[in-house]
């Protein structure tokens, strides 16, 4: 009981934060909406190579976009491990009889759920862009599967940022480490053109890449066109996710640095 409301009690720290900081809000979606405009106009009537010709340009990027800033929003959120060494609060936490894998889940669970807003915010402001959910798509089931791939992508990167910080003590350093590892991670996932398009030694590392299917999963509910199964999909996401908190929560409880 103590260890879930350790657990509660970060995560409701990383939302009040997020929530009171509202141009965290608005820079959350600055960069995608940047995309959509640029990418979805610029190419809105240009045929490219591996787009199924019954859905747009626009349909196809939009839920790349999700994806994007999914990976942007939840490495980045583990910059917030090393304010939190400098300041001393980490220190402070670790002090309380709790585990340390329990004050790790807390802070991805709430890094997760920022994530899911923005996520949800950039899914509203995609409409006045014209994306549309394909027919037959059911808005409900769409919502609630887009959901959960968001939560398993958000849960794999907050953990992969969350490994970087717990190893580092330079918030500068992270930044470019981090900027190395996401831009790949992101080009690579076929977020916004299909890595049918790729040169063969590029297509194995998209399906190396545990983005890709996140992002072939939300082009699945959200416009129904996708390279692999749903399902197959949601399984690899999900193991990723669990693989990566893993060991986001090996390295957090061993750390010494904090």
């Amino acid at each position: 009981m103590v260890e879930l409301r350790a657990i509660y009690i970060l995560w409701l720290r990383e939302v009040k934060k997020f929530l009171r900081a509202k141009e965290r809000i608005i820079g959350s979606v600055a960069m995608p909406v940047m995309f959509m405009m640029f990418f979805g106009f610029g190419f809105s009537h240009t045929s490219i190579p591996g787009i199924d010709g019954k859905i747009n340009y626009i349909d196809f990027l939009v839920p790349g976009m999700i994806g994007m800033n999914m990976l942007f929003s939840s490495m980045f959120a583990g910059i917030s491990v090393l304010w939190d060494k400098e300041f001393g609060f980490l220190k402070e936490i670790m002090v309380a009889p709790v585990s340390r894998v329990s004050i790790a889940l807390g802070r991805i669970a709430g890094g997760a759920t920022t994530g899911l807003v923005q996520g949800l915010l950039l899914f509203i402001i995609s409409f006045f862009f014209g994306f549309r959910l394909q027919p037959g798509v059911n808005i409900i089931v769409a919502v609630v599967m887009m959901i959960i791939f968001m939560t398993l992508i958000a849960f794999s990167f907050l953990s992969l940022g969350l490994s970087f910080a717990t190893n580092m003590r330079d918030a500068q350093g992270f930044e470019l480490i981090i900027n190395f590892v996401m831009f790949p991670l992101f080009f690579l996932s076929g977020a916004v053109s299909p890595i049918s398009n790729l040169p063969i030694w590029l297509r194995a590392l998209s399906y190396a890449n545990p983005l890709t299917y996140g992002v072939d999963g939300l082009r699945s509910v959200l416009v129904g066109a996708s390279m692999f199964s749903l399902f197959f999909d949601l399984i690899v996401c999900s193991f990723s996710a669990i693989a990566m908190v893993s060991l986001a929560a090996f390295f957090f409880e061993r750390s010494e640095s904090i």
